[in-house]
């Protein structure tokens, strides 16, 4: 296999949730030169369109804090970011796929080979995205239905790169996946999105008001500072959490289906890519 190198490789056995997480930000540390760039844009865009929704709800930058008379336009404002990320995280969910797949194996895919806009898949990947936006828009609007939805829907693009199989295909799986072992794999989904948004605001806003105390803010740069402040905590964020949809899907197939074994079995036999790591080809 064509590779850039050696990658800290996921270990071949059912990890802790703990051992998870470190996987996924391994996975984000070894590819951060494909993520990062790409993470970034899809990030500064969903500012860009939140602006005018912001401004709607009044919730006014660098923080965007909602005035208490306004907090039925903050919601709204709530449930249409919960639509925007899931999207940016499904988009990145490509890259981090195949990145993951690559870890597994114990390499690290060059740059160009993991923006191939062909093996990451990028059409059905951002039908999926969009698909799963409105779908997470309706169920937020509701209220709390959104978090089983958000779970539930994580693996379906690490599914449909991994596997390569149709959209219909990789919507039932990854749903099924996802609920196997009393929803292991959507509780380990909110658990993460709970983490970084926490640590998404507290970078954000610890950013803002470090400027404010060193006396570096002006009205007039509150909303360069906001959309500075929280494009770059997403831009960490977002691909973490791709990142961690992948390598839980591939611990869920461990775990449910022996693939650990399954690849040790193949390794014996000669070389291994990231194609033989399809859900069916592997003897």
């Amino acid at each position: 296999m064509d590779h850039a190198g050696p990658s800290a490789a996921l270990p071949l056995r059912p990890l802790t949730v703990g051992e998870l997480l470190d996987a996924a930000v391994g996975v984000l540390r070894d590819n951060a030169r494909a993520l990062l760039p790409v993470a970034a844009v899809l990030a500064a865009t969903e500012q860009a369109l939140l602006y005018p929704v912001r401004a709607w709800a009044h919730a006014n930058p660098p923080t965007y804090i909602p005035l208490w008379e306004d907090l039925d336009r903050f919601y709204l404002l709530l449930v249409v970011g919960a639509a925007t990320e899931a999207i940016v995280i499904l988009l990145l969910g490509g890259v981090a796929s195949r990145a993951a797949a690559a870890a597994l194996l114990g390499t690290r895919l060059p740059v160009r080979q993991l923006l191939d806009v062909r093996a990451a898949r990028l059409g059905p990947v951002l039908l999926i995205a969009l698909l799963v936006g409105a779908l997470t828009l309706g169920a937020a609007i509701t209220g709390l239905v959104w978090l089983p939805v958000y779970g539930l829907t994580g693996l379906i693009i690490p599914v449909l790169v991994i596997d390569r199989v149709s959209v219909t295909r990789a919507v039932a799986r990854g749903v099924s996946i996802a609920a196997r072992h009393s929803a292991r794999a959507l509780g380990i989904r909110l658990l993460g999105a709970a983490g970084w948004l926490a640590m998404r605001i507290a970078l954000a806003l610890s950013g803002v008001y470090t400027m404010d105390l060193l006396g570096l803010t002006h009205p007039g740069w509150a909303a360069p500072l906001g959309f500075a402040v929280w494009t770059l905590a997403n831009t960490i964020a977002y691909p973490t959490l791709a990142c961690l949809d992948a390598v839980v899907y591939l611990e869920m197939r461990m775990r449910t289906e022996g693939l650990d074994i399954r690849l040790a079995r193949a390794r014996a036999h000669g070389p291994v890519t990231t194609e033989s790591l399809a859900q069916g080809v592997l003897p």
